[in-house]
């Protein structure tokens, strides 16, 4: 029997009963959607975490204040990370070299009659290089491949220096759409801007910025900030002390757990951190490398691929038995032309081959449905993901394959059967 032939008898059996063969087809659509969808919100988990991290260094410790859910919101757990704590690390760890900080503010900034509400920025003076190396954004129509420097994010004027950190000067670095609204045309540079009824001299003027990320680009707006010391923000912004968020970089990243565990003596004597029962410090601050980060990152990968693998066996094990169960069926319904086949010729091989094929039909139509089923499911998927979810291009031809492996599995075993029918008793089946 020619192969133009066996494959035409084995699409018409897969046709024959349509309804049966979509039902049959159901597990190895769920199973396909399903790798597809859970290996794009993986995707979308991580790109999350590089995104939420990617600023950090592999020289840098993230120090972040502990904090509780209370009364539905969120309050710290213990003293906070102040300006002073991180103001003197550099002096009480040596293997500290510096210590960025800042805080974030709401406050009302005047110009003449021109007024706007801005969120403020109070940083130390290394923020615009840290801006540069964390590539979240850069200066609009920037050459692709071409490296960033601080000059080139200064349209106008100089960032404020760390004497000016340290003295508290009011000193103050706009972005270029704050620029805008402040002083239209004009130039900024030596005017003095009123933030909470304090005078604050503009020394500098960023170039107009965009996010690297072109999918962020229309959600945040990289122009509109306003940058001050971050001794002058806690003292125009605050009437407590707030607690500051702090990246200590370290002078030797072969030394970075070194320096963790220093930090961690420093802050736990400074906040006087006791132990609870079981002789645990009870900290009310974290720290975070790289490392713990790629460690959760893959621990979480883990977990993933369990879930996933578990999702793909029970959904494809589903629809590779109901392929079996239909095929076993069809072989049943067919001992008739099963044994006329065999008289006139046909050999093992050939029915092996026809039943095969058919098995293998409906995998491949239910992978295809899958593939379509789980790229068009991935919305629906991000939705619950707080919109994060990227498609895998190559989890498409790995999820068909693994379908179309299904079939052929679960296909054999029928077509065996079929292939080892008695020809006479075959003929003499009612």
């Amino acid at each position: 029997m020619s192969i133009v032939n066996t494959l035409r008898t084995a699409l018409l059996g897969a046709t024959a009963n349509k309804l049966r063969a979509v039902l049959t087809m159901l597990g190895i659509i769920i199973g396909v959607a399903s790798v597809i969808a859970m290996l794009a919100l993986g995707n979308g988990a991580r790109a999350a975490v590089d995104t939420n991290f990617r600023f950090l260094g592999a020289d840098e410790i993230q120090i972040s204040a502990t904090m509780n859910f209370k009364d539905g919101g969120n309050v710290l757990a213990g003293k906070i990370l102040s300006y002073e704590d991180g103001l003197h690390m550099p002096e009480a760890v040596p293997l500290v070299k510096k210590v960025d900080m800042s805080v974030d503010g709401n406050a009302k900034v005047r110009f003449g009659r021109a007024s706007t509400d801005l969120s403020i920025s109070g940083t130390t003076a290394d923020a615009l290089g840290n801006i540069v190396s964390g590539k979240a954004v850069q200066p609009i129509g920037w050459p692709e491949g071409k490296a960033l420097t601080p000059e080139a994010f200064l349209a106008l004027g100089r960032f404020f220096s760390s004497s000016e950190v340290m003295d508290g000067t009011e000193v103050c670095v706009l972005g270029s759409k704050t620029a805008l609204i402040l002083f239209g045309g004009d130039n900024p540079l030596g005017q003095s801007v009123w933030v909470n009824r304090q005078r604050c001299m503009v020394v500098g003027v960023l170039a107009e910025l965009e996010s690297t990320d072109a999918s962020q680009r229309y959600i945040t707006n990289p122009n509109e900030t306003f940058y001050m010391p971050i001794s002058t923000a806690i003292h125009l912004l605050y009437q407590d002390e707030p607690s500051v968020a702090m990246i200590a970089h370290v002078t030797d990243i072969n030394h970075i757990d070194a320096a963790k565990a220093a930090i961690n003596t420093y802050l736990r004597q400074r906040h006087a951190v006791e132990k609870d029962a079981t002789g645990k410090y009870l900290d009310d601050f974290s720290l975070t490398t790289r490392k713990d980060i790629l460690g959760a990152q893959q621990s979480a990968a883990q977990t993933f691929a369990l879930l996933l693998a578990a999702m793909a066996v029970i959904s494809l094990g589903v629809g590779g038995i109901g392929i079996m169960n239909v095929m076993l069926v069809s072989v049943t319904e067919r001992t008739r032309e099963i044994g006329v086949r065999m008289a006139i010729g046909a050999r093992p091989g050939d029915i092996i081959a026809q039943f095969l094929l058919e098995a293998i039909f409906i995998s491949m139509a239910g992978g295809v449905l899958g593939v379509a089923a789980g790229v068009f499911s991935i919305p629906l998927a991000a939705s619950f993901n707080q919109g994060i979810a990227l498609l895998d291009i190559s989890s498409i031809p790995l999820a068909f394959g693994v379908a179309l492996l299904t079939g052929i599995l679960f296909g054999l075993y029928p077509a065996l059967r079929a292939a080892r029918l008695d020809p006479i008793e075959a003929l003499r089946y009612e």
